[in-house]
């Protein structure tokens, strides 16, 4: 029996040393952060008393709270401690604001000449009982939770959908008491300074005069210093990028390509099987723009949607969940796609039957994707009362979905796993573990383990240790293991494309893992500035976000002369080059990344603007130009990569694909800078000069010029619905209607390659 040679490392072994320690580095300070979170997160205490020790409301009130606030959906409505959906108030500074005026106005009613100063005091003592578990709340502090309840009652028991929600959302007395001590609590949190400190358990957020809130020394102080880590480090990597040729973009000058027609390279059944899943992509894609169009709209008229009253059936809160679903679902869906279709053409061979767990994958994850969907409509309108967490909505934004199917997500994406390392098992043999087919499969590995961590975010756990984990899925997976994933794919195709050498993209990849790890990975704390975290959260969390901007410069310019050299290598070719709107959407990516990531996400991160911006429509603008703009892109670029051969040349137009790239590009970028960006402005201006409880209220949100703005979306989002999406979700359903032909049941793939390279006389 013969024996394979296995191949060596193609780079410095001071390459793996260095992403190695990079790595321990960021996940060994995130250890530190997490047992931090744990030991400094707000205390919940056991009873609150009014001075007469008469109970207010208890633990299991607050908690009981939580749920309601979680299983109504309402983190996908307004938010707590800034993190959630837009259009609904931030009920933290909404209860803090009211209670504060309520206090006021019980001191003033006793006659007090210092109500104001009396109600700072109220809010800013911490009379937090450690040894007795118990909080005592002031008269005044008494008296704002009775009438608030009354005021939360009017609010959610409102029987039509002028405030976006379901007619009746609740009425129930006794959730309502739960979810005003929830509320409460909240605001307690943000107001009680911390043992010791002169600053409160949420770093004294939000801004809010009343109770005397204002930027903390650590806000402003990390601000300047985040400002300094992203000049200097730009100064430094470009320095480093002059004086040595890192990536060495030479080899392929002297060498002739000839890209194969991509009528001539036959198909694997697996491959034949990702024509489905594309289409499937296309449609939840297409859907997903439809509710992003229907979420819009909320905010320019609340109870109208062109004559109809939509809340009464979709209100804001099921459209939104299922908008942030659904981009999570189509992109993953691209991406399992993608890797599938790329293994017979990195190994070289397709196990046998291999196309039958794709379908079977792409079967689950349709169980996955309408069963949650389903769920959440029923949970959100009140349903399931009993297995909501399990069946229906767990509420937290981007983990909407049901454990049930949260759990059977994680399990498709381990199967996608396996499949990948069947198809890659032969090859993975001969070759070291630090070269590109094992970071393929590493790299698909982490995107089921990082996605699972996301279990540990359960809706009976403390808000604060929940939001920790739950940025994990929400960062860590999204910006940094899906990017390391997308990288490595990306990469792949011009390998095989024969763009450019093994070994330079190799290094591509490493440089790209070490920059942004270096900064991804405890980067990621810069979500949870004002969530009840200890102040090492904010510092870390700036320092190093900062530092997530300087790969994306450094790599956006280095990405471009990839693409250059593409295009390149395609005019010398004696063929033509057949992927050309499929790299342009990969230049797009770039350039999405680099604005939407790079300069509206750095804009957003600094605390000095977090504190004042967090839950504006700031967020949602870099949101919208980062997902959409990067992995939105992204996911369109490999779609069309796969159908350029999935489709027969007779059928294939490139005028479709060409029309879809302008339509969605531009259509974004309206989306941007016609209303996301100028609102986001307008609202953090508001917020500064008029107060954050002001700048997120409904009367703000929906008055004044805002409507106005919101309207000159609409052609934008038309654009990018018709001209954008439709022409992809044709091109998919002639990949499977007119699908081409595959390779014989067992045929071996070596010579099934996209191009040939050959040396030219004279080179080396």
């Amino acid at each position: 029996m013969a024996t394979m040679t296995k191949r060596g490392f193609l780079l410095s072994r001071g390459w793996i040393q260095a992403v190695i320690l990079i790595f321990l580095f960021g996940f060994f300070v995130l250890g530190f952060l997490a047992y931090r979170t744990y030991t400094g997160e707000p205390p919940i205490p056991e009873k609150v008393t009014d001075p007469n020790g008469n109970v207010l409301f208890t633990r299991a009130d607050i908690m009981a709270g939580q749920e309601t606030f979680l299983r109504n959906g309402l983190m996908e409505y307004g938010s707590i401690f800034g993190h959630g959906a837009y259009l609904g108030p931030d009920f933290t500074v909404d209860y803090l604001h009211r209670a504060a005026l309520l206090s006021i106005d019980f001191y003033n009613s006793l006659g007090s000449d210092r109500a104001r100063a009396t109600t700072v005091a109220d809010y800013k003592t911490n009379r937090y009982d450690g040894a007795s578990n118990t909080l005592t709340f002031t008269d005044a502090q008494a008296h704002s939770f009775q009438e608030l309840q009354k005021y939360y009652y009017g609010f959610f028991s409102e029987p039509t959908t002028k405030y976006g929600l379901r007619p009746a959302a609740i009425t129930d007395a006794a959730e309502i008491h739960n979810l005003t001590a929830f509320f409460a609590w909240s605001a307690w949190c943000a107001s009680a300074l911390r043992p010791g400190l002169n600053y409160s358990y949420t770093n004294n957020w939000p801004p809010e005069p009343l109770v005397d809130n204002h930027p903390t020394a650590d806000t402003i102080v990390w601000s300047v210093l985040s400002l300094i880590t992203l000049l200097g480090g730009i100064g430094l990597l470009q320095a480093a990028f002059g004086r040595w040729n890192f990536l060495g973009w030479h080899g392929r000058e002297r060498e002739k390509i000839s890209f194969r027609p991509p009528g001539a390279v036959l198909l694997t059944p697996a491959q034949r099987a990702c024509a489905w899943f594309f289409l499937v992509m296309t449609l939840m894609f297409f859907c997903q723009t439809l509710l992003g169009g229907a979420t819009e709209h909320y905010r320019a008229e609340l109870s109208n949607f062109f004559g109809l009253d939509l809340g009464q059936v979709i209100p804001f809160n099921i459209a939104r969940t299922w908008h942030v679903q659904l981009s999570l679902f189509f992109v993953s869906t691209g991406f399992l796609a993608a890797g599938i279709f790329l293994l017979p053409m990195i190994a070289g061979r397709e196990p046998r039957r291999q196309h039958w767990l794709a379908y079977a994958l792409l079967g689950a994850l349709a169980v996955v994707v309408f069963g949650s969907l389903i769920g959440e409509f029923i949970s959100i309108h009140g349903g399931w009362r009993y297995v909501w967490q399990w069946f229906g909505s767990q509420g937290f934004e981007y983990l909407d979905l049901g454990r049930f199917w949260q759990i059977l997500l994680t399990i498709g994406l381990f199967f996608w796993v396996v499949i990948i390392f069947r198809g890659l098992r032969v090859k993975l043999r001969t070759e070291h573990l630090g070269n590109l087919p094992w970071l393929f499969f590493f790299s698909a590995l982490s995107i089921p383990i990082f996605y699972g961590v996301g279990l540990l975010a359960r809706p009976e756990s403390h808000f604060t240790s929940t939001d920790f984990w739950r940025f994990w899925v929400v960062h860590l997976w999204v910006e940094d293991f899906l990017e390391l994933f997308t990288t490595i794919m990306v990469a792949y195709v011009f390998v095989l494309l024969g763009v450019v050498r093994e070994k330079v993209a190799l290094t591509m990849v490493y440089l790209d893992m070490l920059l942004y790890s270096a900064g991804g990975v405890i980067g990621s704390m810069h979500h949870v500035y004002f969530s009840g975290e200890p102040a090492v959260h904010m510092a870390l969390g700036a320092f190093f976000s900062a530092a997530e901007v300087i790969p994306l410069t450094i790599l956006t310019l280095e990405a471009w002369s990839f693409l250059q050299l593409g295009a390149q290598q395609g005019a010398k070719s004696q063929t033509p080059f057949p992927h050309f709107w499929a790299v342009m959407f990969l230049a797009a990516v770039g350039f999405w990344n680099f604005l939407g990531a790079g300069i509206f996400g750095f804009l957003i991160n600094l605390p000095i603007v977090s504190y004042y911006e967090i839950g504006t429509a700031l967020t949602a603008n870099h949101a919208h130009a980062s997902m959409m703009g990067v992995y939105g892109m992204l996911s369109i670029g490999l779609g069309l990569f796969c159908q350029r051969y999935l489709i027969p040349e007779n059928r294939w137009s490139d005028r479709w694909a060409k029309i879809s790239f302008w339509s969605l590009n531009l259509g974004l970028a309206w989306m941007v800078f016609a209303t996301l960006f100028p609102l986001g402005v307008l609202q953090l201006y508001h917020s500064v000069s008029s107060g954050y409880f002001d700048a997120r209220t409904l009367q703000f949100i929906t008055g004044g010029a805002n409507p106005v703005l919101e309207w000159l979306r609409l052609p934008g989002d038309a654009l990018f619905i018709v001209g954008g999406v439709l022409p992809i979700l044709y091109l998919c359903w002639l990949s499977v209607r007119y699908m081409a032909p595959g390779a014989k049941p067992g045929e071996e793939t070596e010579e099934i390659l996209f191009s040939e390279v050959v040396e030219r006389a004279g080179s080396d």
